[in-house]
């Protein structure tokens, strides 16, 4: 019988368990995860509590026509509430200008030369753009539209990012095109990601038999000595400080997850300021290099892993003592907790967004307890009252910023008084939109790999997007389903680049400002 070994825990490893034994119908006692923290959970974590203040890493939003692959996977998964919720949001507030004002973002602001690059873009094969940035593709003007400031905050992008993954994201999520300036196709999670998701998986995966070795760091791979052939043969790891092997035996498979987007992480605290790491600080990106060693085949770690200063972002989460915030939040925006998407303060020195998320956002929150969390793509830069970097910042300082950025001057020290602010710099987290090369990222299971398949956010899967969990649900489903010869179709990626529909409301939507709209509002009455 099969002994299945994931390595490096997260969503990836997670899924790769459950289509393991829900469709390879392997036993849950044959599944074996290792994991380098005490708490399951990856990159999508979610703790804390009222006391000390809750952290929230990061944040995720869902629609139906992207995220097929993860809403496959969690119906077999119980919810330790209601199983079939999910929010539906619509954001009224979607930016913010330095006055306080909340902008009108009914066009999308394209201009002609705008519009020719972003369709030549969308036309031309991945192959013509090589490493190119997305600022090499575009005019100064496109980058000062209401499209850039509401596309770059909702996926993460920046100008030195990859052109290819942009023009992915513009294939994959053309649909959200006519309803990006409210977001009001994405579904959000009633509680944070890890509550909602991981803690449910986790816990079904237990009761199927899964063994979890928990805070066993894997550090490398051993390989039986072949010119041709990858067959990994043993497992490298250290736990309790000890260092041992893990013999992999004849017909055992290995699942690793590689790279990591939140390796380095540092939180601060009110009064103290994060760390800004590199890819020495955890160690997170050692088993990549280790493997990768004399083998191109399993990619180029280095491509993603050596500019920080690239790929950072800093996020904070506010736990609010007070209702003052939270009250004068949902009298500016109109929206109640939950309902809303991001909010952009779109000329931020720090270009900061923020979201009042469902209350409670932890299954253990009080009543008289609330969250926020947001995040600044750029935190190299000086604040605007805060004449500061964000890097060098405090959580009381950060939450003065935002407060200011609110207009909420009449109630700051109250706020600050009852609230905790937690930053937290996270150097890797928008690696896997650097640019790179054909190479630069191993395919699910490598060339000539006998028994190990590569998951997570740094393999190559064609057409679809990575920094989704949809990318790494469905490596893991790739990677299962070829090692195990099943006769199912792995869930297909949704492209709406080829329907009619979905191409025309994106048409109507970028000429709005155009007379061409009304030729094209013709067309469209005379199709339904």
């Amino acid at each position: 019988m099969y002994s299945f070994t994931n390595l490096i825990i997260g969503l990836a490893s997670l899924s790769a368990a459950i289509f393991l034994i829900r469709d390879g119908h392997v036993p849950g006692k044959n599944i074996h995860i290792f994991e380098e923290l005490n708490v399951t959970g990856g990159s999508m974590d979610g703790a804390g509590d009222a006391k000390h203040g809750y952290v929230l890493r990061g944040g995720r939003m869902f629609d139906e026509e992207a995220y097929a692959c993860t809403f496959g996977v969690m119906e077999s998964i119980p919810s330790l509430t209601d199983p079939k919720v999910t929010i539906l949001v619509s954001e009224k507030a979607r930016l913010i200008d330095n006055e306080g004002n909340i902008l009108d973002t009914s066009s999308l602001g394209f201009n002609r030369e705008d519009r020719l690059a972003l369709a030549d873009m969308m036309i031309k094969p991945e192959d013509s753009f090589g490493t190119k940035t997305i600022k090499e593709c575009f005019p100064q003007s496109f980058f000062e539209t209401n499209f850039w400031f509401m596309w770059t905050t909702t996926f993460a992008f920046e100008p030195w990012h990859s052109a290819i993954e942009f023009k992915r994201y513009l294939h994959r999520f053309i649909h959200e095109l006519p309803r990006l300036n409210d977001l009001s196709g994405v579904r959000r999670t009633p509680y944070n990601q890890y509550d909602s998701i991981l803690l449910p998986m986790t816990k079904w995966l237990i009761s199927q038999g899964v063994t979890f070795e928990m805070k066993c760091k894997v550090t490398d791979l051993e390989f039986k000595p072949s010119e041709t052939e990858n067959t990994v043969t043993g497992i490298k790891c250290v736990k309790d400080e000890k260092e041992k092997n893990i013999e992999v035996g004849d017909g055992d498979l290995v699942f690793a997850t590689i790279g990591s987007l939140t390796a380095g992480a540092s939180v601060g605290s009110m009064t103290s300021v994060p760390k800004v790491n590199d890819k020495h600080v955890g160690g997170d990106w050692s088993l990549w290099e280790n493997i990768a060693k004399g083998r191109p085949e399993f990619g180029n770690p280095q491509v993603f892993n050596e500019r920080v200063e690239e790929s950072m972002w800093a996020s904070f989460t506010v736990t609010l003592k007070d209702p003052t915030m939270v009250k004068r939040i949902v009298e500016f925006t109109g929206n109640e907790p939950g309902t809303g998407t991001l909010m952009t303060f779109k000329e931020s020195g720090w270009f900061m967004s923020m979201v009042l998320v469902n209350q409670p956002h932890f299954i253990n929150q009080p009543d008289n307890v609330q969250v926020l969390w947001g995040y600044c793509l750029f935190p190299y830069n000086e604040g605007d009252f805060v004449k500061k970097r964000m890097v060098d910042c405090t959580g009381e300082e950060v939450l003065t910023e935002l407060l200011y950025h609110l207009k909420f001057d009449s109630d700051i020290d109250k706020i600050l008084k009852t609230s905790i602010c937690v930053p937290c710099i996270l150097p890797f987290t928008t690696a896997q939109f650097l640019t790179r090369a054909k190479g630069d990222r191993p395919q699910i299971i490598p060339e000539g790999s006998t028994n190990l398949a590569l998951l997570g956010q740094f393999c190559e899967i064609p057409d679809d997007v990575v920094f989704t969990m949809d990318y790494s649900v469905r490596g893991a489903q790739t990677a299962v389903y070829k090692f195990l010869n099943l006769d199912k179709e792995v869930t297909p990626i949704y492209k709406g680049q080829y329907d009619v529909r979905v191409l025309f409301n994106s048409a109507l939507c970028m000429l709005k400002d155009e007379n061409l709209r009304l030729e094209l509002d013709a067309i469209k009455s005379m199709l339904k």
